[in-house]
């Protein structure tokens, strides 16, 4: 089973390289990994996607609570809004082409942020599904590259991730 877990960390040095060695020597695989600084200044939110049981989710959630700066966990199990940011360059070597390809792009509401002579650059942001389904859409025209962030997620309504209290890193 797929999960989307959230992490709120204490913004050091080598935090990520802890969390994710964790990964690695517990032989969990991570699907996706995307991080970026919250609202508060010093704290940031790691999203993973893990594939695994319920076991294996919770040794997860336990070997990251073990690390000091990690100070909450959510699994998003419940109701939750859950977006992947996604460049895919194609290739468009005549004028029909580019037209196909337009036509796949607007039934998407995908941005152009990039037009060559012979490629062009598509942004969408959505769902795994539509971003999966966009990409294989794409495909028949020569995919030339693809750059996908993985998934970032939070939680409908007013749930959200709350702080525990601080601990010190070491």
């Amino acid at each position: 089973m797929r999960h989307v877990i959230s992490v709120l960390v204490q913004d050091h040095p080598r935090v990520l390289s802890r969390i994710t060695g964790l990964f690695a020597r517990r032989g969990f695989n991570l699907e996706s990994l995307a991080v970026g600084t919250t609202h508060v200044p010093g704290l940031s939110r790691i999203s993973l996607v893990v594939s695994g049981d319920d076991h294996t989710l919770e040794q997860v959630e336990k070997q990251l609570n073990r690390l000091i700066e990690v100070l909450k966990v959510t699994d998003h199990s419940e109701p939750h809004v859950e977006r992947e940011l996604c460049l895919v360059k194609v290739h468009v070597a005549g004028v029909e082409e580019r037209l196909a390809v337009k036509d796949i792009q607007e039934a998407f509401r995908a941005r152009v942020v990039d037009v060559a002579q012979k490629s062009l650059i598509l942004e969408l942001t959505g769902d795994s599904k539509k971003i999966d389904s966009f990409i294989e859409a794409l495909r028949p025209y020569g995919i030339l590259e693809v750059m996908r962030t993985g998934a970032v997620a939070m939680s409908r309504g007013e749930r959200t991730l709350k702080v525990r209290e601080k601990r010190e890193a070491v």
